[in-house]
């Protein structure tokens, strides 16, 4: 993180702040085990990603969101995905009905990649797409769009999610068997490696079991035993853990305890640096670091008096912030009651800014540590985790768990505990259970077209008018044997996009082979 910020740092009483706070001899931000960051530095060098989660309707439409998220200032963007898209269903197949476009933007073909990126340069922008079970297939789009622009698959830089173990444990938007989508997690791992260095292959997600109720030592433990299970089986597959360790990322949520949420950003990375190194004994120190984004907690808005959700916004982003996060996405105040709209989008982003240059929590390097209450929480939640896995480990490993439903009973059991505390009042909630209003002002929503699942099947009929159906068909048996032989099915995808395969054609070629999977009943 070479370069500085500031000349000088001062708080605005003129007083100086130092690089370092505490102890000579206490740990050092950059140094193993990362309590205080990754970075010697922080946030003195390089401020955190800002990223606006954005994604709605059509790609046309999205793409004008994004630009202008980007000239108000954002650093990053992040895709969401319709639910036809993130289970691979192309937008004129008949389970889209009625979603295309709902909860993030549709993509069926390249066309689609193309206009989503169109006007934006993609060797300047850092890309997050939120993308699972055919991330592989959404990524292989992105690479292509790139190199139309003339850059290169090793100079672009983002993040696909590819978590498909959380997916399992709590979001459900898994397809194929366990298995055979750690298969092709795998293939990404090992292709990225050498084609595409700067990616990140995977960004391993505590947000989403978070959001489905745990607590916050649950998903600092949940989400490291998936990123341990994902190494094992990168490792059966012949890499190395310096191969792709460095590559792999976090993704967390960040919740309402302001002080308990930075403690478990510290506590994680101290946790992540001694499980690697005792268990892979790595090469590359980078491998040891755990580098997050983070999200607050979509699931602490309410659609009661709305306007609170941004003072709960910016508790749950300074608390990021102060944890040492290294990308950082905020939710707008309406979205408990419907897509963000323009202001709210820009209300969002501009907390972020607020909090970096003009709160101060960016010009010191972990401002909270060495407080006795957070560096006692720190080491509570590092061994409340470390338990949680030992017994993960115990039960065969995070895949093996999931299978049998632990994590998912785990999940539920405080899920419950939460929502008892709310009913009772013995949690208070402002505007649900506490200082209620019966009279609230209209918050205004966006409104999507109706119509965008006609539109998007008219445009897959003229996309599969126009090409050569010979490569096609070509193309999906190459995707049938690859997935038998165990080839890697990376470039074999990257020719079938190119071929004009569509994400549904695609997919459906994997479940004739990988077939699909229903969790047990009851998980």
């Amino acid at each position: 993180m070479a370069g500085q910020r500031k000349d000088d740092w001062k708080t605005l009483s003129g007083l100086d702040i130092p690089p370092k706070v505490g102890p000579d001899d206490a740990e050092s931000a950059g140094q193993a085990p990362y309590s205080r960051g990754i970075h010697q530095t922080m946030y003195r060098s390089r401020l955190w990603t800002m990223r606006q989660y954005a994604g709605f309707s059509s790609a046309k439409e999205t793409n004008e969101r994004f630009k202008l998220l980007l000239d108000r200032g954002q650093k990053g963007l992040s895709v969401a995905f319709d639910l036809p898209t993130q289970l691979g269903l192309d937008a004129d197949d008949e389970m889209s009905l009625g979603e295309v476009g709902k909860v993030g933007v549709s993509i069926s073909t390249l066309d689609d990649m193309r206009d989503l990126f169109s006007g934006i340069p993609l060797d300047k922008v850092s890309t997050s797409m939120t993308i699972n079970a055919p991330a592989i297939i959404l990524l292989a789009m992105y690479i292509i769009v790139a190199e139309e622009q003339g850059v290169n698959s090793n100079q672009v830089r983002g993040t696909i999610q590819n978590d498909i173990l959380k997916e399992y444990m709590a979001r459900g938007t898994y397809v194929f068997p366990p298995d055979e989508s750690m298969r092709l997690i795998t293939d990404i791992f090992s292709y990225c490696a050498k084609e595409v260095p700067l990616w990140n292959t995977i960004s391993i997600s505590g947000y989403h079991i978070r959001e489905a109720g745990c607590t916050a030592v649950q998903e600092v433990a949940f989400t490291l035993a998936s990123a341990l299970n994902y190494i094992d089986s990168a490792l059966e597959q012949g890499l190395e853990i310096d191969d792709f360790g460095p590559r792999l990322s976090f993704f967390f949520n960040c919740h309402n305890d302001f002080f308990e949420e930075a403690a478990k950003f510290r506590a994680a990375r101290r946790l992540w640096h001694d499980l690697v190194d005792e268990r892979y004994s790595p090469s590359n120190p980078k491998s040891k670091k755990l580098r997050f984004h983070t999200q607050v907690a979509g699931v602490s808005l309410t659609a009661q008096q709305p306007l609170n959700n941004i003072s709960r916004v910016t508790i749950q982003a300074l608390a990021a912030v102060c944890g040492g996060t290294q990308s950082l996405h905020t939710n707008s105040y309406d979205e408990a009651i419907g897509l963000p709209t323009e202001e709210s989008a820009t209300i969002a982003l501009r907390t972020q800014q607020i909090i970096a240059e003009e709160s101060g929590a960016a010009d010191v390097v972990d401002p909270l540590g060495g407080s006795y209450y957070v560096e006692s929480l720190t080491d509570k939640i590092y061994e409340s985790a470390m338990e949680l896995i030992k017994e993960i480990d115990a039960k065969g490993g995070a895949m093996a768990a999931i299978k049998d439903g632990w994590q998912q009973r785990q999940i539920h059991n405080s899920a419950y505990t939460h929502l008892q505390d709310v009913e009772s009042g013995k949690r208070k909630i402002v505007g649900v259970n506490y200082a209620k209003m019966d009279n609230q002002p209209p918050i205004s929503a966006m409104n999507l077209a109706g119509n965008l699942g006609e539109i998007q099947s008219e445009k897959l009929a003229k996309w599969r008018t126009n090409r050569d159906q010979e490569k096609v068909n070509a193309s999906i048996g190459e995707i049938k044997s690859a997935a038998v032989s165990g080839s890697n099915l990376f470039p074999i995808i990257i020719d079938a996009i190119r071929n004009k395969c569509t994400l549904g054609e695609i997919m459906n070629a994997l479940k004739d082979e990988f077939g699909t999977w229903m969790a047990p009943s009851g998980f």
